[in-house]
């Protein structure tokens, strides 16, 4: 919602925007929202751009300060559109220079250079997306709890940077969704891969999703949602699993982290290791697939002689429906 509107049909500016996300009581101040180079299309919209006011909110002690967002090439569907992405917000690119969490008067978290890139679908091609930060900084030194406090002063990680680097595809006509690149790096840590390959997240399938999202969120606060969570559950049985891998990068951090535990166990990080060699393939064997079994622990043995890099993946010969992992998840 907004207080007022300024300007005219091509450039204007919302004046006084808050929102209500579905699972909060109160709405949340955005600020003014310009609109530049507005054009009217099949019923809907077109915007150049949409730049939002910088934004302030404090909670608790926290503080999130966010500087504008700046959208481009912005689409708004027309209401009772015939085509089925007609329901999906698009837009071409965003950026977000800077973003900060303070924990009272010190900064927990810094973010800066955030770029997004979407090809939206066309002409039966899927959608591309990227997104990648320039940088970002964390202080650890802020953590309450004294046993991770002093794992992270003796491995040195008090203050750490980074980035973050996203890319992937979605085929709205048979709803599959790729994320070929998920790394989040740290300097003079590593990096953290994740990928993963789905099938089934179609449009009516985020539709179906966003309505029982809704449904849940009207609930009064203490009310038996066990019929909308089975229902919820139904409507995973949709998508089904492809493929997935998680992959790690060393850069000094597999080291330290064996001399810490070494340290503290009186032993140095080479015995540490051995034990480690030792213990992986009992701790798999509950999985009852010998061959896995084997494949991690030759990953393992491998990583911890000479820490370079490490990648789990899962690659089944065909699709698996999410009903059959749940089933075995809740069998186990």
């Amino acid at each position: 919602s907004w207080t007022g509107v300024s300007g005219d049909d091509s450039n204007a500016t919302l004046q006084g925007v808050s929102i209500k996300p579905a699972a909060e009581k109160d709405a949340l101040p955005i600020g003014d929202v310009k609109l530049e180079g507005v054009s009217e299309a099949n019923g809907g919209y077109e915007i150049a751009t949409v730049s939002t006011s910088p934004f302030e909110h404090s909670k608790d002690g926290v503080t999130l300060n966010l500087s504008p967002v700046v959208i481009h090439g912005m689409k708004v569907p027309a209401e009772g559109g015939t085509d089925p992405l007609g329901s999906l917000m698009m837009y071409k690119s965003a950026e977000l220079s800077n973003m900060t969490v303070k924990v009272g008067d010190k900064t927990a978290f810094a973010m800066d250079g955030l770029a997004v890139q979407i090809t939206p679908p066309a002409d039966g091609k899927a959608m591309d997306f990227t997104a990648n930060t320039e940088k970002f900084t964390a202080d650890l030194s802020l953590v309450d709890d004294p046993k991770s406090k002093e794992a992270i002063e003796a491995l040195g990680y008090q203050n750490i940077s980074g980035n973050i680097a996203m890319a992937g595809t979605w085929q709205p006509s048979d709803g599959k969704m790729e994320l070929s690149k998920y790394d989040i790096s740290v300097e003079n840590a590593g990096t953290l891969g994740m990928t993963f390959n789905l099938g089934g997240y179609t449009v009516d399938f985020i539709k179906s999703m966003q309505a029982m999202q809704k449904q849940l969120a009207s609930q009064p606060e203490g009310a038996d949602k066990s019929a909308q969570g089975m229902a919820m559950l139904g409507l995973m049985q949709q998508l089904s699993f492809n493929g997935a891998s998680i992959r790690y990068q060393d850069d000094s951090l597999t080291g330290k982290v064996l001399d810490y535990v070494g340290k503290q166990q009186g032993m140095s990080g080479k015995d540490v290791a051995n034990q480690a060699k030792a213990i992986v393939p009992f701790g798999m064997a509950q999985l009852n697939n010998p061959e896995l079994t084997a494949e991690v622990s030759s990953a393992v043995n491998t990583v911890l002689d000479d820490p370079k890099s490490l990648e789990i993946a899962a690659e089944p010969p065909s699709s698996v429906p999410f009903a059959l992992i749940m089933a075995g998840a809740m069998s186990n």
